[in-house]
Order: C-alpha cells, then structure tokens, then sequence
C-alpha cells in the first residue's frame, strides 16, 4: 500500500515538501488521543527478547531513528508512535540558520538513496531547548540530542560554539551526540582529525558535567564513513582515552565512485551528502573495525543503508548495541521499524544466542580468532 502511495504521491512531489507532509500527518496524528493508540498499536508493538540497556539507559529495542529527519524536536512522539525506540533530534547548532539554498535534498530512488545539503537548517540551541523543556512526553522515549557547528562560526571558534548548544540542551538530552561528520557545513569534518577532536570533546564534556550535576549525561561522537581506516582507529583510540560513551557509525558520504549507482548521472553529481544503501557496505565495515577496536569498552551505533531486519542483524553481529535508520524510512514508509522489529526477534529467535545483548559484536569476534 505505501508504495503505491509513494509512486502516485510522494515520488512526484520535492522531496523537501514531501518530507514536511509527512511530518505534519505524523505530529497530527500523535496529538490526537484515540488515533496515536490505534497507530503505536499497530506500528510498535513491543518484543520483550528485544529490550535494550545502553548508556545507562532502558530502551524498548536497539532500533531508533537517526539525526536528521527531527532537527527541531517537535515530533519525538510522533515518531515513537511509529516504532522508533529512542529519536536522536537535530542537528541542532548554537545559532538559528537556515540552511542551504534550495533545492538541497534529492532522491535517489533506483538506489533506494536520498543526497542533501541541508546545512543544518534548525531553529538554534535556545529554542529547540525551550521546546524539550516545555514537553510533556505522551511515549516514553529516549530523546538523543545532536549538536553541530553553525556555519558562520569559523573553525577557530568552534568549541565554544558547541559548548553553547551543550550548556543550553544537555539537561534534556538522555544521550549527547557531537556531529563532526556532516559534509554540509564547510570545514566541520576537519574537526574529526584527533588534534581538532580532543579538545572539542573534553569542552563537551566538561559543559555537560557543569550544567547536569544529578545524572552523568553520555556523550557520543558520529564519523563520516569516509575516514581513512588509521583515522576510525585514531577516534577509537580517542574515544577510549577521553572516556567517551560512544560513536556513531556512520553519517553520509561524499563517495560517488564504486558504489554502482544506477540513477541518472546529473542527480548522482549533485553535491552533498548520500545516503541509504550505496551507504551499508562502507558503514559496516567501519562498525567492525571500531569493535575490534574497542569491543564492549564503548556503545557503537551502527547507521547507514539498513533497509530491513537483516541489515540490522548484521549490525548488531558486527558490534552495534544500538542501530538506526533515516533514508529506508523514505522508501518503506510506516510499517520500517514494525518490520525490522519482528525480524530481528525472528533472527534472535533461532540463533545461538539467549539474548541481543550476546549476539553484539559475535562475528566480529568471531572473525579476530
């Protein structure tokens, strides 16, 4: 059903313009009592072999929705109504920007992929704060919150730009995510460089310490997948020493070559970041090389292309506690984390495994004997 709807609607429609009628159907619905019931009904039900604890926090499974499609926190029920079990919003920056020019968000769709140049178009750190504060919750979810650097701001300044944002969102944030890895605001993936990252993380830190006293907030890092193998081994090595919670593998890439696109070539030239399944090879592999690294020392998320139950089962076989999805969102419609739900319980089911938590990281493992 959805994709004909997708064929006849969507499809024809700005890909900009769909996506915000989609979220309005999506807040609309999440706001009204006996409607929201019958849809989490219907779109999340829950599986008890599929609870989660990660980053000292309770999650109804592993799978929840990327940065990106939320940036301004104004449908975290909406989307835990559809089966997300925690909503990473953002990426929220100190500043109000508008983003890139339009047209910035293009699909991709014999790829099953979406490139944008968003350029991080939210409302600023203030407002998107005052928002989570004012919230009352309708689902019980786990709210992520993923900074980045405003675009004005020059590399320089960075780090008291990010602090910013973190002084002013980390008493809401269940986790703190620092976004490094957007190809979209220039200069920003130059701060992944171990150099640029320590002091950034340890000020993140720091900020986060300073302003939430009753709790430790956890705090993550997101890398681009297009880091050179030593570099996803320098942030490892990095995350390890700061003492850091977390990564997040991975955001979109710049990388056009080799990845055996099939859509026209004016729209794969279209600069920005891609994303969806040209994304999954490169992704995983960057998962299983950061476990290896660091094994169960830290949370890994694993992002990027996975379209169903089996893509989050590799994931989560690689070394990924926590696994999330964006772009196959676009492409599957409602019924995505319903799918990936049922199939992953369907996977644990008839493994060798007694619990997710035991399947994290096994082949991987696996493979370093």
């Amino acid at each position: 059903m959805y994709k004909l709807f997708f064929d006849l609607v969507f499809k024809r429609m700005d890909p900009e313009q769909a996506h915000y009628l989609a979220f309005r159907w999506i807040r609309r619905t999440a706001r009204t009592p006996v409607l929201r019931t019958f849809a989490a009904a219907a779109l999340a039900p829950r599986y008890k072999e599929l609870r989660t604890e990660a980053l000292g926090l309770r999650m109804h499974g592993p799978f929840g929705l990327a940065a990106g499609f939320d940036k301004n926190a104004v449908a975290i029920d909406g989307m835990s109504m559809l089966g997300f079990d925690h909503v990473e919003i953002g990426t929220v920056t100190a500043q109000a920007q508008p983003g890139n020019p339009k047209k910035r968000l293009f699909r991709l769709v014999p790829d099953r992929a979406l490139i944008n140049r968003m350029g991080f178009n939210n409302e600023g750190s203030a407002a998107v704060a005052a928002r989570l504060a004012a919230r009352v919750p309708v689902f019980n979810t786990v709210v992520g919150v993923n900074i980045g650097k405003t675009k004005v701001v020059p590399e320089e300044e960075a780090v008291a730009d990010y602090v910013a944002s973190t002084e002013r969102l980390a008493r809401h944030a269940d986790y703190l995510v620092v976004n490094v890895s957007s190809p979209n605001t220039p200069g920003l993936r130059n701060l992944q460089a171990t150099e640029s990252l320590r002091p950034l993380l340890t000020a993140v830190r720091e900020a986060a310490d300073r302003m939430v006293t009753d709790r430790r907030v956890p705090l993550l890092v997101k890398i681009a997948p297009d880091l050179a193998d030593e570099d996803v081994d320098a942030v490892a090595d990095l995350a390890l020493e700061l003492g850091l919670d977390g990564i997040i593998a991975t955001n979109t890439t710049i990388a056009r070559e080799g990845l055996g696109l099939k859509s026209a070539p004016d729209l794969v030239k279209e600069a920005g970041g891609l994303s969806g399944a040209p994304v999954k090879e490169r992704s995983l592999e960057v998962l299983r090389r950061l476990y290896a690294r660091v094994g169960d020392r830290l949370v890994l998320v694993g992002v990027g292309g996975i379209e169903n139950a089996e893509d989050a089962w590799q994931r989560i076989l690689a070394g990924a506690t926590l696994i999330q999805g964006y772009s196959a969102f676009v492409y599957e419609g409602p019924f995505y984390a319903r799918a990936i739900h049922k199939g992953l319980a369907a996977r644990l089911a008839v493994s060798p495994y007694a619990t997710l938590a035991e399947a994290v990281g096994a082949e991987t493992r696996k493979a370093m004997q």
